[in-house]
């Protein structure tokens, strides 16, 4: 018989009328030619039936703390470095990135994901889940496929909009002549024209984590330098984002965003608990740009009908001058870089 296999048995019988009372057969099983046959004892005055019922098990499935294990491997070997904003080193004895290098993405503990890389019975919140998700580049299939395996029910739902931009509003952020981009309700910023970085600096090269509008307000020394009246501006923003931290309160990218502002940025730290949802409109809004001085900007934000949740930000120069400084900055690093806006 395979191994793994259980054999269940069951006995029925039928007494006679004039027995006294039923009597359990007492049988034997043998092995004859590959099979299970049962050889009953009779009992006089008492006629027996018996019936076997073989059930086959095979052996169980995986469990969902091994199918968890090998998931998240196979997750972790597929990416790379760079896909994470981190430098390619030469010598990589393993595949993919290392799990050291996964908790620092997600901002969790080496130990804490290695134990759960390794299928160990323990309980992970919602919040850690969603952090390794991120760091995993896990897509809707994949967030739900974790949550299951992890907590046993599908992962709770993302009001907050990807950073997926279509062509068209890349066109349509090229075409403006003044600094524009599209972010979501986290102000994660997904798309940029060029006029943006030729104004405020590109930010192509900062980790995805990093390009954040509330991030480089309260974390940027260079884009704090860049605003004379920096303390206004970035409770403005601040209590933008508390408004909008209200409506999102369960998503994952606002709780790590806001933990890592706490642990980089004093202000920030100072500020969070106050709760202040008081926005305050500065028009013309002021900058200060290297080479050409201050620049006085309307800014206007703009809702996209195709991409819920998005938003389109504009800055508009607000006279004569900031226009043509604008322009200037602009011409400057469209003949030193080329191409059109820019998708992060």
């Amino acid at each position: 018989m395979p191994a793994g296999v259980c054999v269940r048995r069951w006995v029925s019988w039928c007494p006679l009328p004039d027995a006294p009372e039923p009597v359990v057969a007492r049988c034997m099983s043998l092995p004859v030619a590959g099979r299970w046959a049962m050889l009953p004892s009779y009992y006089s005055g008492e006629v027996i039936l018996l019936s076997l019922v073989i059930v086959m098990t095979r052996h169980p499935r995986l469990s969902d703390r091994l199918e968890l294990a090998q998931f998240l491997r196979t997750r972790r070997e597929r990416l790379k470095p760079t896909d994470i904003g981190l430098p390619m080193t030469s010598r990589r004895r393993t595949p993919g990135l290392r799990r050291e290098e996964v908790a620092q993405a997600a901002g969790v503990g080496v130990t804490w994901y290695t134990w759960l890389e390794q299928g160990r019975e323990m309980e992970v919140s919602t919040h850690f889940l969603e952090r390794i998700a991120h760091a995993l580049r896990l897509g809707p299939n994949e967030r739900t496929h974790l949550f299951s395996l992890a907590q046993n029910r599908p992962p709770p739902e993302q009001n907050v909009a990807g950073l997926t931009v279509k062509p068209a509003h890349l066109r349509m952020l090229e075409a403006i002549e003044g600094p524009a981009y599209i972010a979501n309700p986290c102000l994660d910023v997904a798309a940029w024209n060029q006029c943006l970085s030729a104004v405020f600096g590109d930010l192509a090269p900062l980790p995805e984590q990093n390009r954040n509008m509330l991030w480089l307000m309260f974390a940027s020394p260079e884009h704090q330098a860049a605003i004379p009246n920096w303390e206004v501006a970035a409770r403005s923003m601040l209590a933008r984002f508390r408004i909008e931290y209200g409506r999102n309160r369960k998503d994952a990218r606002f709780l790590t965003l806001i933990e890592r502002l706490q642990g980089a940025s004093p202000s920030f730290r100072a500020w969070w608990p106050e709760h202040d949802v008081t926005v305050r409109n500065e028009k013309p809004k002021r900058f200060t740009v290297p080479g050409v001085g201050e620049l006085e900007l309307d800014q206007t934000v703009l809702l996209l009908e195709d991409a819920p949740n998005m938003r389109i930000v504009i800055y508009a120069p607000a006279s004569r001058d900031s226009a043509e400084k604008v322009a200037l900055l602009t011409r400057a690093w469209r003949q030193r870089h080329g191409g059109f806006a820019e998708q992060g």
